[in-house]
């Protein structure tokens, strides 16, 4: 069997792994994905809220450099697929955050000020504002505000658009290999193959058969850890953290239901609703860690109940859809994101040929650009600094002197779990 060979290879094809294969793409290098089914993890469920400024959480502070940096990136990474910025499901309309009771509005009010102490603009709203701003908002609600840097995109579009610019880069720069691979990688390839800490060189794919490459993304979400040849003493501890979000369809007499963004808190619960150009609506998310990938009944009659506290006429509308997936979450809820040392403790050096994106959680779809970007800049050796933070080694624990020996590539045709790209 041929070998076929490109200047980077990506495993993993959700969001991030489509935006980094196309950021690399443009810079001129050949690329290829490697993913049986591109974008159908958490990318397919994602309700794609470009949110740094209400998805502020306590004790992830450290986080907010990151995504305030990607956002403020998402304008011009949509120009770049060449398309208008509706057709990637780009729209840079507000999002309005709300409380159902006095607990809500107190517990709003305090992260406010934890927001305005880092310099955010989150401005108060009386009911009677928001509801000249969306006039289907419950007269009841106890407090709002409003949030004018969050966004949104639609993921599923934006993942379709980057597709589609890889196909035409292919296209333009008549690349002779297969750069859409549909099947899993289940193990590196080194330049030593019993030394983990040598230079990638390619990949291992399901069937057998191999993908030489200059550079690795490993960017598959929590079948990250799984793959084949990565060091014994490398910890990547991905957790899976699941989720059920609804699509509804609003009839022709409510449109629009809604132009903004609703974040809400519901007896202290979060709900949100996502309006879509398409004249559908996506209200979630549940989040558990119990293990099960089904659709719970429980938290889709808590989402329905609880979104028609903050918007009433949701009970009017069509339910399409019900989906779960699992996000992948690390320790500290950051992302996994850079190359990887040549060995425990402080070493000299990295892994060349290596570079881990994932772990991003409930951030994937705000955090594609600045993945994509950071990696570009790693490919080229100019690395930001302040993003070292993130390093994918960080929860490595120092091991005595002893070679990294690798972990066995999986050499079966069974594919890895694939439920959770980023």
């Amino acid at each position: 069997m041929a070998e076929r060979g490109v200047d980077v290879v990506v495993v993993g094809a959700g969001i991030v792994g489509l935006g980094i294969a196309w950021t690399a793409a443009q810079s001129g290098r050949t690329v290829a994905f490697v993913d049986p089914k591109p974008a159908t993890g958490a990318t397919y469920a994602a309700a794609g809220m470009l949110a740094p400024v209400s998805e502020l959480h306590y004790q992830e502070e450290d986080l907010l450099e990151l995504t305030l940096a990607s956002a403020a990136l998402y304008p011009a990474f949509v120009e770049s697929l060449g398309v208008r910025p509706a057709e990637a499901g780009y729209r840079s309309t507000r999002t309005i955050t709300v409380g159902a009771d006095a607990a809500d509005r107190r517990s709003l009010a305090d992260l406010r000020e934890v927001q305005r102490g880092h310099g955010l603009a989150v401005e108060p709203l009386t009911i009677r504002e928001a509801r000249a701003m969306e006039p289907l908002l419950s007269p009841q609600l106890s407090s709002a505000f409003n949030i004018e840097r969050d966004h949104q995109v639609d993921p599923r579009r934006l993942a379709a658009r980057l597709q589609s610019a890889i196909d035409g880069a292919s296209s333009r720069n008549r690349w002779t290999h297969d750069h859409a691979i549909r099947q899993s990688a289940v193990g590196l390839r080194h330049e030593r193959p019993a030394d983990a800490a040598s230079r990638v060189t390619g990949v291992i794919l399901a069937d057998g058969s191999t993908v030489a490459a200059g550079e690795v993304v490993v960017a598959n979400g929590l079948a990250a850890g799984q793959l084949g040849g990565l060091p014994d003493w490398l910890a990547l501890p991905l957790r899976p953290v699941y989720g059920d979000i609804i699509r509804l369809r609003v009839p022709g007499h409510l449109r629009p239901l809604l132009t903004a963004t609703i974040r809400g808190l519901v007896r202290g619960v979060p709900v949100y609703l996502v309006p879509r150009d398409d004249g559908t609506v996506v209200l979630g998310a549940t989040q558990r860690e119990h293990g099960s990938a089904a659709v719970s009944a429980g938290g889709v009659h808590q989402l329905l109940r609880d979104a028609q506290v903050l918007v009433p006429a949701v009970a009017e509308l069509e339910l399409i859809e019900v989906t779960a997936r699992a996000r992948p979450g690390t320790p500290d809820n950051a992302p996994l994101l850079g190359r990887v040392a040549d060995g425990p403790g402080q070493p000299a050096s990295d892994i060349p040929g290596l570079i881990i994106a994932t772990g991003f959680f409930r951030h994937g779809v705000l955090l594609t650009p600045i993945a994509a970007q950071h990696c570009l800049h790693l490919l080229d050796g100019t690395a930001d600094g302040r993003w070292a933070r993130f390093r994918p080694d960080r929860f490595s624990r120092p091991m005595a002197s002893e070679p990294p020996f690798s972990r066995t590539p999986q050499s079966s045709p069974h594919t890895p779990k694939e439920s959770a790209r980023d």
